[in-house]
């Protein structure tokens, strides 16, 4: 599939989804981007903005296998990833994939289940495989996991540790309508729901398609340097504990090569970087003590804020548009 197709059937995907999400285009591409670099999103707000529904819409819009986890204190590893039944007739054990076999998996509310099965993800997610009773299986490309949680309410959940936030390729925010769209909604979605009608537009074998050509996306050296740079910027930083590991860099180059085959081109410009270090480089970093301040409640603003600071203050290569 050449470039330009990729770049094609990508605006029909974000055309597909903002029939059911309205007024978030910068959410709708950065899932779309996360999908086609084959990582995994971690989609962070308050409820009832539509986290959940823009995993769905995405879903729905390729003709992919899709799962959906309601993650809840009580649910346990095997309900993730599946159990080993007796058969009578066989006289033997046999494994009964959970809901994690799909091309896309939905992760409500991940923040609710415990830490161990939370952990049921972790090799799923790192190593496209479950192992159970010393047998592995296969995942099914594509693979990605969309996960959603409140980072407000913190009652009766668990936060994710760094380990497997480090996994999550990026972590968006949806926010509140804007006035219009809600005005919109509030007269559009009276009899029925836009999501019902939803088709898919982007076939299974397309969609795997659009994945290899980005694979072949070319990343020059100054641009692979420039991302290196702003890793080490974030791990040299004062303000930051924990900063950004190099599973992050692998993460925001293969990003940034989704980004540029969605606009139309076959390299990837500096722009790109700096366009997704925000969502890929921010949930995984821990500011120190005395930066939190009066933020401990909600670091996210802070930690955004620090991500631009140091994408601002590293040189970039020749070409950028913010050098221009």
């Amino acid at each position: 599939m050449g470039i330009d197709e990729v770049g094609s059937l990508a605006a029909t995907i974000v055309a597909n989804v903002e029939t059911v999400i309205a007024g978030k285009r910068d959410a709708v591409t950065a899932a779309l981007t996360v999908l086609l670099a084959e990582g995994h999103l971690l989609i962070e707000d308050v409820p009832g903005v539509g986290k959940t529904m823009l995993a769905k819409a995405l879903a729905r819009s390729v003709d992919a296998s899709v799962s959906r986890i309601q993650f809840t204190p009580d649910l346990l590893p095997s309900d993730v990833t599946g159990v080993s039944v007796f058969d009578q007739a066989s006289r033997r054990f046999e494994f009964k994939r959970g809901p994690v076999f799909a091309n896309l998996v939905i992760g409500d509310e991940i923040n609710r289940a415990s830490p161990k099965t939370q952990s049921a993800l972790l090799e799923c997610m790192e190593e496209r495989q479950v192992t159970a009773d010393g047998t592995t299986f296969r995942l099914d490309p594509p693979f990605t996991v969309v996960a959603t949680q409140n980072p407000v309410e913190m009652e009766g959940t668990y936060p994710l540790p760094e380990a497997q936030r480090d996994r999550f390729m990026a972590r968006i925010s949806m926010g509140y309508p804007a006035p219009a769209d809600e005005l919109a909604m509030l007269t559009t979605r009276e009899t029925s729901s836009p999501f019902e009608s939803l088709e898919a537009v982007v076939s299974l074998g397309e969609l795997r398609a659009m994945i290899a050509a980005v694979h072949q996306v070319f990343t020059s050296q100054p641009v692979q340097e420039y991302a290196v740079e702003l890793a080490r910027g974030t791990r040299d930083d004062r303000q930051l504990r924990l900063g950004a590991s190099p599973r992050a860099t692998l993460q925001l180059v293969r990003a940034a090569k989704a980004h540029a085959a969605m606009h139309g081109r076959d390299f990837v410009l500096p722009d790109d970087i700096d366009a997704l270090a925000v969502p890929v480089l921010a949930h995984r970093l821990v500011p120190t003590s005395r930066a939190l301040g009066a933020h401990d409640r909600d670091a996210g603003p802070l930690i955004d804020a620090i991500v631009r600071r140091i994408v601002g203050e590293t040189p970039v290569p020749v070409g950028s548009a913010r050098r221009n």
